[in-house]
């Protein structure tokens, strides 16, 4: 989506239906500029007696540069009173403190290499702004509207990011917190975050992005412990494609020891969450509808993972915990609906559509309830990736098969217990070779026994 400076205040989707405000802050409500260096009351510096003018139609980037410098030296917030100002290339130096009224004080972006950039700073505060790209290309490999690298104390707050042909806020090797911000119409991802060093992401709003909501990544394996919670993420398309690295509410890549709760994550091309090598991660009591993909995944090299007590509703697939080939294994998955998965289970995706739960080792998959799921309400196991698996107190209604075990050569141990399994098509508890189904219901009286699979005291219907 993309958007000029004469029709950005009508945009009503990202919060900024603010034109009566901005109207009366117009070039002609301007302070004249020899008061230079005035405060307001609460000790902040206005920013219009450095010769900044609400709603001027030239480059005001000078005179911004000027008041935030000076307001950096003397340690004081610095205001911007509502209006629109055309702005590029700011550098935010340590100390910087931008405020303004929500949804009035607009910061649109004028064209170049940066919009706003800090490196190396202590703390860094933007609050009450409305950052825009206004249909300008950032002209550099800059990655984002906001571009802040190396700040120890990050502060967003009650931001409005929006507009940009890249991505909105990236954050790279910062500490701090992002919260209470609308972040919205970037071409990219909305958040981005490389090599964070102490990072909370709450209570925002996040919609209408091209690739993906949130994105948390690091360079190489380690731990990163950034919090994910409370966040509303919607409405995220994969326009550049790819095999489930777009379309996405969050993506973890790397980053180990991440917490992602109580987030409502809806209507995204793909998975509502996405962990890949992401060890030690949490992904606890998320409401999750309207997914195109997998709702949520956890995948090669994820060793360590408790995935529980999450809604997942109206998706192709329900959870899936695999890549045991490439080191995906260790996990508790407890306690989560999944329910009304997509009929497109007939893909040739294996790993995850039209099954409720998927998992292949080393796993406690315990007390979940799964309805309605065209291929498999449980799949343990995929080929030779089996090993270790406990699938008990689960109830499984309405799918093709109950629960679907791996019985091909290689495969390990898996142990199927105290499961009620009500109203499978096509077998309470079945070996399958793959897709191929290889037994008849092992949950029959007198069926069969297969080395290394326990079937015991399940109740089916």
């Amino acid at each position: 989506m993309s958007i000029d400076r004469r029709n950005f205040l009508a945009l009503g989707s990202v919060g900024i239906g603010v034109g009566a405000s901005i109207g009366a802050a117009g070039p002609a409500a301007a302070r004249p500029s020899g008061a230079r260096g005035a405060t307001i009351s609460g000790g902040a510096l206005d920013a219009t007696h450095f010769g900044l003018r609400p709603g001027a139609a030239d480059n005001q980037s000078p005179a911004l540069q000027a008041a935030i410098n000076e307001a950096a030296r003397r340690a004081l917030p610095l205001f911007l009173p509502p209006g629109r100002y055309l702005v590029s290339n700011i550098r935010l130096p340590d100390g910087a403190y931008l405020a303004g009224v929500p949804g009035a004080s607009q910061l649109l972006f004028a064209g170049g290499d940066n919009m706003l950039f800090s490196e190396g700073a202590r703390l860094v505060t933007l609050y009450g702004l409305t950052i825009a790209g206004a249909g300008n290309r950032l002209t550099s490999g800059t990655p984002g509207l906001v571009h802040l690298r190396s700040v120890a104390g990050v502060a967003v707050e009650s931001c409005t990011i929006a507009d940009s042909l890249r991505s909105g806020l990236v954050l790279e090797y910062c500490a701090g917190h992002v919260a209470s911000c609308e972040l919205a119409a970037c071409a990219d991802s909305a958040l981005f975050s490389l090599d964070a060093q102490g990072l909370e992401i709450t209570g925002n709003q996040i919609h209408d992005c091209g690739n993906n909501a949130i994105q948390i990544w690091r360079s190489k394996a380690g731990d990163d412990g950034t919090i994910i919670a409370h966040n509303r993420i919607g409405n995220i398309e994969a326009r550049d494609g790819g095999g489930g690295q777009n379309g996405n509410g969050v993506v973890i890549f790397r980053a180990a020891s991440v917490n992602i709760s109580n987030n409502r994550i809806s209507n995204c091309a793909a998975s509502a969450v996405r962990a890949s090598a992401g060890s030690n991660c949490q992904i606890l009591g998320n409401s999750c509808t309207g997914l195109g993909g997998v709702a949520l995944h956890a995948e090669s090299g994820i060793q360590g993972a408790v995935i529980a007590n999450n809604i997942v509703d109206q998706a192709a697939g329900g959870i899936s915990i695999t890549n045991f080939d490439h080191g995906g294994r260790l996990a508790v998955c407890s306690g989560n609906i999944v329910r009304n998965l997509s009929p497109q289970a007939e893909s040739d995706d294996h790993r995850g559509r039209g099954i409720g739960i998927g998992v292949e080792a080393d796993t406690v998959l315990a007390n979940n309830v799964v309805e309605g799921a065209p291929r498999a309400g449980i799949w343990l196991g995929w080929g030779e990736a089996l090993r270790d698996v406990s699938a008990t107190g689960n109830v499984v209604r309405d799918a093709q098969i109950g629960i679907a075990v791996s019985v091909a050569p290689g495969a390990g141990k898996a142990l199927i217990s105290d499961n009620l399994i009500s109203r499978s098509r096509a077998g309470a508890i079945v070996g399958m070779k793959w897709l191929e189904t290889a037994t008849g219901d092992l949950a029959r009286e007198g069926a069969a026994q297969i080395p290394g699979i326990a079937v015991e005291r399940n109740h089916v219907s």
